[in-house]
């Protein structure tokens, strides 16, 4: 388990990132909105102490996870099938609830990380996926 600070939800769309950095000592939260552009999230990412990232796993695939690690930032990938939401939660979700709400998760240490294939192996499960 690395040792981190500042927790950082993502919430990730194919066009859009909505990011929300909280840090659990002091309870400061800081927001911020990119479009789907890695290296500008990792120089937001960079500007807290020790920073982790995280987003829930689902169609965007793993590419900025990746792409996270190789800028400087350690990111993971959250299983969304162990997530549970609070019910009163369920019918207010928006990207910057969605992004507070996986920042403080990953603060309490609270995620089930997924597996990050590598590009090839992504590209060949995806493969198998259209076949099927």
């Amino acid at each position: 388990m690395s040792n981190y600070v500042t927790a950082i939800g993502l919430d990730v769309h194919a066009r859009s990132i909505s990011a929300c950095a909280f840090d659990p000592m002091t309870g400061e939260v800081s927001r911020a909105r990119f479009g789907y552009d890695p290296a500008s999230v990792a120089e937001w990412a960079l500007g807290f102490e020790s920073p982790k990232a995280v987003y829930e796993s689902g169609p965007t695939g793993f590419h900025l996870c990746r792409a996270l690690r190789a800028l400087g930032v350690d990111c993971a990938v959250g299983a969304v099938s162990k997530m549970h939401r609070p019910a009163a939660d369920r019918g207010r979700k928006n990207d910057r609830r969605d992004a507070e709400w996986l920042a403080r998760l990953l603060a309490c240490r609270n995620v089930v990380e997924v597996w990050v294939p590598d590009e090839r192996t992504e590209a060949a499960r995806d493969l198998s996926r259209a076949l099927e």
